[in-house]
């Protein structure tokens, strides 16, 4: 798969996503492949159980992507997802193999306040 091909269907995914649309979200993962929440110490095998996973998750989920970077076979994605309106930034990295996800680690960062002592050097936003 080629990098256009390779950022199309990761839009394809992040809009699924977006969308609740399970079956098309997951299209993009090999069916032996891994997802790994590190804050959590989370590792979860195989296609089948992560879209499981997303499938019982309660909340309200919605999914802003701010950017898609990659080529080849390692691409990033940085995204805003809201659980039940309440923002999380994320990044998502995904490495493929033979044209499919074949690992994804997710990364979690909520919102903080600034400290002060920077308060002079920063410039608010979002």
């Amino acid at each position: 798969m080629d990098d256009q091909a390779t950022l199309a269907a990761l839009r394809r995914h992040w809009d699924a996503s977006d969308a609740n649309d399970f079956e098309a979200e997951h299209e993009i993962y090999r069916g032996d492949a891994v997802l790994d929440y590190p804050q959590s110490g989370e590792r979860i095998c195989g296609r089948s159980n992560i879209q499981e996973s997303r499938t019982v998750q309660p909340n309200k989920k919605r999914f802003t992507v701010r950017r898609i970077i990659g080529g080849g076979d390692l691409w990033v994605s940085e995204f805003v997802l809201s659980y039940d309106g309440v923002p999380s930034y994320v990044v998502s990295i995904m490495e493929f193999r033979d044209g499919l996800v074949a690992h994804e680690t997710q990364y979690f960062g909520d919102r903080f306040e600034p400290g002060p002592s920077r308060s002079h050097l920063v410039e608010r936003v979002g």
